[in-house]
């Protein structure tokens, strides 16, 4: 009698577990173009046209997306300004590659020694 009562409890608490998870909203738009941005940025290193340092700033960038996103996710719905916010940000992220990336090809370290 014991087992079947802990076998009981147990089915309830992982129903409940599994009915108070539910999924997050996807946004596949979002991760796909996070990772083709993504890859931006390493064949970027891989060929030498971003620097190690521009490399991590625009890292940083691409995490702060992330962030964005799991927050609008965190209630559970992803609303159309969310969605607007993120492309946005991606849109910003994709024009600072890409200008990072032609950057290190015109311009040969003309900076001040800091």
């Amino acid at each position: 009698m014991k087992i079947q009562t802990l076998i009981a409890a147990v089915l309830l608490t992982t129903a409940g577990a599994s009915f108070a998870q539910a999924p997050a909203p996807a946004t596949p738009r979002v991760d796909q173009r996070q990772a083709h941005q993504q890859q931006r940025i390493d064949q970027g290193v891989a060929s030498g046209q971003l620097a190690p340092r521009q490399a991590a700033s625009l890292q940083r960038e691409q995490n702060h997306i992330a962030v964005q996103e799991a927050r609008a996710k965190s209630d559970g719905v992803v609303t159309t300004h969310e969605r607007q916010q993120l492309v946005k940000a991606q849109n910003k992220a994709s024009r600072h590659i890409k200008h990072q990336k032609h950057r290190r090809h015109h311009h040969h370290h003309h900076h001040a020694p800091v």
